[in-house]
């Protein structure tokens, strides 16, 4: 499942990332965005070491995009620095057998915000067979800046057994060789609505008879694919602004797992962030 968390606020203006962890803790992995330590806008909490401590048994990643000096301080003697960041994390009922913060291209902005963003890759051991799972999040403001991001995400995504993953060749210092597992799972905020151009580029046209089919070279909308991206569906909503609502947040799946896919939802009864749970359940 996927889950921008808004570093932890919720729909009510309240900071609890102990409801979000509650609204997901049946999931067997789960990609989160809008992940921070050292945020003033909630008190400087540790969201990765809530996380972990909320799932004891998981298996964990974090990579954070943005990474800021916030204070420094010598305390007995020792220099101790505080850092804000903010990035994705992954973490899963299962190991995860290697792990690459892959950092999207960005242009530098004078008016809006916009910080580097990333995508959080994981080679899972799935009972199924190995998964690499992406926790995703792309700049919010610019649709040519999207798809710049869609495109390089997509050569990693697609490319990823040719270019080897996290390592190869391990075996000459005695490290371990990961498996380069095909099929993949991207999740997360991808700052688009349905049909946008960058939504084509992520997808491809769709054609007219056949629709999206299975193609190695493009990944599937898992909503769209089981005709459960209609267009009352949603996945954000301002706060305080129940009318403003649009749909985000998806979860892409490579064309090989096509036929593993059972079912895919959003959870519109969590209140813990702006934006809402995206579920995905695979055989």
């Amino acid at each position: 499942m996927s889950y921008n968390i808004q570093y932890g606020m919720g729909l009510d203006g309240k900071f609890d990332p102990i409801r979000i962890a509650a609204n997901i803790e049946n999931a067997d992995v789960i990609a989160l965005q809008e992940v921070t330590r050292g945020s003033p806008a909630n008190g400087g909490a540790d969201l990765p070491e809530i996380f972990a401590n909320h799932f004891p048994d998981y298996h964990w990643v974090y990579g954070p995009a943005c990474d800021l000096h916030a204070s420094s301080a010598l305390i007995k003697g020792r220099r101790v620095d505080k850092r804000y960041q903010f990035g994705n994390m992954i973490l899963s009922r299962w190991p995860i057998l290697a792990n690459r913060m892959l950092l999207l291209p960005r242009t530098r902005t004078f008016e809006k915000l916009n910080t580097q963003r990333a995508a959080t890759e994981a080679v899972i051991d799935a009972p199924g067979g190995p998964l690499r799972v992406y926790s995703v999040h792309l700049d919010h403001v610019a649709p040519s800046e999207r798809i710049t991001q869609i495109r390089y995400l997509k050569e990693r995504a697609i490319n990823f057994i040719q270019e080897g993953g996290a390592i190869t060749g391990g075996e000459e210092f005695g490290l371990p060789q990961p498996p380069l597992p095909e099929d993949f799972l991207l999740l997360g905020d991808f700052n688009m609505q349905p049909g946008s151009l960058e939504y084509v580029e992520m997808t491809g046209i769709e054609d007219a008879y056949y629709g999206h089919t299975a193609r190695a070279d493009v990944p599937l909308d898992a909503l769209a694919r089981l005709g459960k991206l209609t267009p009352g569906c949603y996945s954000w909503e301002e706060t305080g602004h129940p009318e403003r609502r649009m749909h985000l947040d998806y979860c892409f799946l490579s064309g090989s797992l096509a036929p593993r896919l059972k079912s895919a939802h959003v959870d519109t009864n969590a209140v813990g962030s702006d934006h809402f749970p995206v579920w995905v359940e695979l055989t």
